[in-house]
């Protein structure tokens, strides 16, 4: 048997060659297979880690953003509290000058009234000792009369 083979040879030969390739075909599609697997998982590694990137750069921007609503709305109000404590100061400020105005007005009244019943009195005069009679509608009084006028004013402060 020098070069030629027997038919019976050559056919598990070529099984067994076959088998080999198809065992190689198929070790290199799980080859592929394993390889595309890792290629999508980091895929999806990367895709997870951009879509957190993107949805923490969104958390960010909201909060920034209701920060920002809420130091406006802060302004806000802080404006309408200090107009609210400007008013009420500009009132009791009225009343207070009010009040004055009205103690005033009542204390005047009080003096020109005491002048008014000084006015009608009757004065008589004694040359000899300089004392005052003063006859009032009612009764008749002696007394020693200073020369100056005596007014007392209070300034009462609230």
């Amino acid at each position: 048997m020098g070069g030629k083979r027997c038919e019976s040879d050559i056919e598990p030969l070529e099984r067994q060659e076959r088998e080999r390739e198809r065992q190689r075909k198929d070790t290199q599609q799980l080859l592929l297979a394993k390889q595309h697997k890792r290629r999508v998982e980091a895929a999806r590694k990367i895709q997870a880690w951009w879509r957190g990137n993107l949805v923490r750069r969104t958390l960010l921007v909201a909060a920034l953003r209701a920060w920002m609503i809420q130091c406006w709305w802060r302004t806000i109000l802080h404006r309408q509290q200090k107009k609210l404590r400007q008013s009420l100061l500009r009132i009791y400020v009225i009343q207070e000058e009010s009040v004055v105005k009205l103690q005033s007005w009542v204390r005047m009244w009080q003096c020109r009234q005491y002048y008014c019943q000084i006015c009608e009195a009757l004065c008589v005069f004694k040359p000899s000792n300089s004392s005052l009679v003063i006859q009032n509608k009612d009764t008749l009084q002696y007394g020693v009369v200073s020369k100056q006028p005596e007014f007392h004013i209070e300034i009462l402060s609230v």
